[in-house]
């Protein structure tokens, strides 16, 4: 076959495996997958027919025939691979609790890393649980631990652990982390929360291995920069999930949009190959390949088999092999048979987002580079190309990184243009110095002290733009149409010489795309949510561009479920926040989120003790019978021992409770009374397990809305024989209100 046949048959292997997009494919969806398969086949057909009838094309036909085999093939190939639990997995003893206390004895599978709240974590191959008698399991278990000095573990050892078996629980909130799906991805369907770990027998330690070579490398450059200097050069070179890079330096890249230069890609493999090429220069072709194809062997090793790296390393062996048959390789032909094989080897990659933004990235520069560098003839050739491969590699990358994230990083063009001289010496720099500390780690540590100052230099650049007004912004959620659209358009401005005249009206038309639902959800949506926070009452009011939330819960509610809500609904800035609850944890929940996002008005709770502080340009306290006027939405509070709030929505009335001790102390009747309190609510939301059945008699709501795991028997009950619909937001996850949807919860939704 010719070589526009191969890659059209490629490219049918990699459209089958993104079809299996349109349908659930964490699970055995084979209806679906059928109904999938019959329209790409029918698919294929039809295009054959169709360049039948054109004679510079009709050779093709056939090959446009086998188009929807191929196709079809990824696509049972796809749903063949994707992990499920054995017979004996041991996420099947978890059959009617979510968890359990068990021992489990087996092997670690990865080199420990530290989680944001200071405990290791590691995967593990279980091997037997200590029950009467023991039972033997397998599977895959993704394992936490308290951070301990005495811990010594590393891939490979034997180990007993006490710990808590779970099962993951999926996604509760609109733009929260899926963790269960994270987890079934990677062939683990149970996770372990570790008490207590003992080494089952003694083994004497490997005297070789990739991590001990990475921590051989880790090491020197610590010893030789410090930290966390030593940590980010480790970073730039082996990728951030081989090193444990403080948390702070690690959201400040991602915040500054050089998320990339942490990880271990293809920017990573070139600039190892041209150096090897450089060096051996003087030596016959055979032995330049021999190097070249050792060097990628290593490096991919060392990195840990990442998507990205391979992916690019398959590219450099291409073009090594070019330069020993003295071929000129044909650079988009040897992405697509890379992105094959690796898809070949591991279809599940197809949806990893590394792989995916390796791929559009070189795709960028490849077809992007030459035309901006023509562009940018009159500056110098150095200058050009420095400004050149990062817009590239951006007009391709950030439509992807805006639909997944739902925020863009504002100057992270500017910022790649300006660090992209210091990542290069930094990185070779710290390639030297690794290749050095393998053998000689005094003599790595060296040379990487070299590279203190441009490294703290890049560090200062990241905060200072990390620091400016807007540094972030939220796009909110995009839909897959209008992303699949922004790549039709720009793959119509490669192919098309009319539209890359045009080429402004292609952003605009994008920018228009992303920016419109924005203005047009911020002008007219009118929602409230009550978030899935464990016990803590979290709600977000929106209404028509005014948008306030009553409570921020604890820094990692904040950080973890507000802040990703408020993204995904395209939030840039808070009209009021409303510190309603007493805890003394929930000021790092504000100021969590002041940090990231405009607080206009802060409204406190005189009963707050102690009073929350945060750098906000006005802080009111919150009085009896103070009110709040949006555009259809009115806020009264009621009362502030214990916080009581009533929303005016349309047609019905809202009533909030709030969290205080003195809750349980009070005479409700008299309480209401006091508060002059006559109406009925529509909706009644209460924070805790439990509700006093006095308030319910005298409300009588007809919706109940409780923020909290789970309620007690006989509080079920009671609702029930009030016949009071219940919403409870650990079991239904998010609860979304809107006028023309009226109710939804995001796990029933989902």
């Amino acid at each position: 076959m010719s070589r526009n046949s191969w890659t059209i048959l490629c490219l049918a292997y990699i459209v089958g495996l993104l079809s299996t997009g349109l349908f659930n494919w964490s699970n055995s969806d084979w209806q679906n997958l059928l109904l999938v398969a019959i329209g790409l086949g029918g698919l294929s057909i039809a295009i054959s027919i169709l360049i039948a009838h054109f004679p510079y094309v009709r050779k093709y036909s056939k090959v446009c025939l086998s188009t929807g085999i191929i196709a079809i093939f990824a696509l049972v190939y796809f749903q063949l691979r994707i992990p499920q639990p054995k017979v004996n997995d041991i996420s099947y003893l978890l059959t009617e609790s979510s968890s359990q206390f068990i021992i489990v004895e087996g092997k670690v599978l990865t080199e420990p890393r530290l989680t944001e709240s200071e405990r290791i974590k590691f995967w593990f191959q279980p091997r037997q649980v200590q029950v009467s008698p023991p039972k033997k399991v397998a599977g895959k278990l993704y394992v936490t631990l308290p951070l301990s000095p005495e811990i010594d573990i590393y891939p490979g050892k034997n180990v007993s652990i006490k710990g808590i078996l779970y099962r993951p629980k999926t996604v509760k909130n609109p733009g929260g982390f899926d963790f269960k799906t994270y987890l079934n991805r990677e062939g683990a369907f149970a996770g372990l929360k570790g008490l207590e770990i003992e080494v089952k027998y003694d083994r004497k330690e490997p005297t070789w291995g990739w991590w001990k070579i990475r921590q051989r490398i880790i090491n020197a450059q610590v010893s030789g920069l410090g930290s966390p200097v030593g940590e980010l050069v480790s970073s730039m070179v082996l990728g951030r999930k081989a090193v444990d890079l403080p948390q702070d330096i690690r959201d400040r890249f991602i915040k500054a949009g050089l998320a990339h230069i942490l990880a271990a890609s293809g920017f990573h493999v070139s600039l190892l190959l041209a150096v090897i090429l450089k060096v051996t220069n003087r030596f016959s072709e055979k032995s330049q390949f021999f190097i070249g194809v050792s060097t990628l062997i290593i490096y991919v090793g060392l990195t840990g088999l990442q998507p990205s790296v391979i992916r690019a390393s398959l590219m450099g062996v291409g073009a090594l092999v070019g330069l020993l048959l003295d071929r000129k390789v044909i650079p988009l032909g040897s992405l697509l048979l890379a992105a094959t094989l690796l898809l070949l080897f591991n279809p599940l990659w197809i949806w990893d987002l590394g792989f995916q933004l390796s791929f559009l990235a070189t795709f960028g520069l490849i077809i992007t580079v030459p035309a901006i560098t023509k562009k940018l003839d009159w500056l110098p050739p150095t200058i050009a190309t420095v400004i050149a491969v990062p817009l590239a590699a951006s007009i391709w990358t950030l439509p992807l990184i805006c639909y997944v994230f739902n925020t863009v990083a504002t100057y992270s063009i500017l910022v790649n243009i300006v660090a992209t001289p210091l990542v290069t010496i930094i990185s070779l720099g710290g390639m030297i110095s690794s290749m050095i500390a393998v053998i000689i780690p005094p003599f790595g540590s060296a040379i990487a002290s070299f590279l203190f100052y441009p490294s703290l230099l890049l560090i200062e650049i990241t905060k200072f733009f990390t620091s400016l007004p807007g540094s972030t912004f939220a796009v909110g959620k995009i839909s897959l149409n209008s992303l699949l659209l922004i790549y039709l358009l720009l793959c119509l401005v490669w192919l098309s010489k009319w539209w890359q005249v045009r080429w402004y009206l292609v952003l605009l038309f994008t920018l228009t795309l992303i920016i419109l639902p924005i203005v047009y959800n911020h002008f007219n949506l009118v929602q409230i949510t009550v978030l899935a926070a464990k016990q803590e009452q979290v709600i977000v009011v929106r209404d028509k561009g005014k948008v306030i939330l009553i409570n921020s819960g604890q820094a990692d509610t904040a950080k973890y479920t507000v802040l990703p809500f408020l993204k995904e609904q395209g939030i840039n800035y808070l009209d009021y926040g409303i510190a309603l609850d007493n805890s003394s944890s929930f000021s790092q929940g504000w100021s969590q989120i002041a940090t990231s996002i405009a607080i206009e008005n802060l409204v406190i709770n005189p009963a707050i003790e102690p009073p929350i502080k945060i750098n906000s340009p006005k802080i009111k306290l919150l009085p009896d019978n103070a009110e709040l006027t949006l555009n259809s939405i009115k806020i009264n509070v009621i009362n502030d021992r214990p916080p009581l709030l009533k929303l005016d929505v349309k047609d019905s009335i809202w009533l909030i409770l709030g969290k205080l001790k003195e809750t349980k102390q009070i005479d409700i009747k008299k309480y209401l009374q006091k508060n002059n309190f006559s109406f009925s609510p529509q909706v009644f939301l209460y924070s805790g397990t439990k509700i006093e059945p006095t308030w319910l008699k005298i409300l009588q709501p007809k919706i109940a809305i409780a923020s909290t795991s789970r309620i007690k028997e006989d509080s079920q009950k009671l609702l029930q024989e009030k016949r009071i619909k219940s919403y409870i937001t650990g079991e239904n996850g998010a609860i979304i209100w809107q006028p023309k949807t009226n109710f939804k919860t995001i796990i029933d939704n989902n």
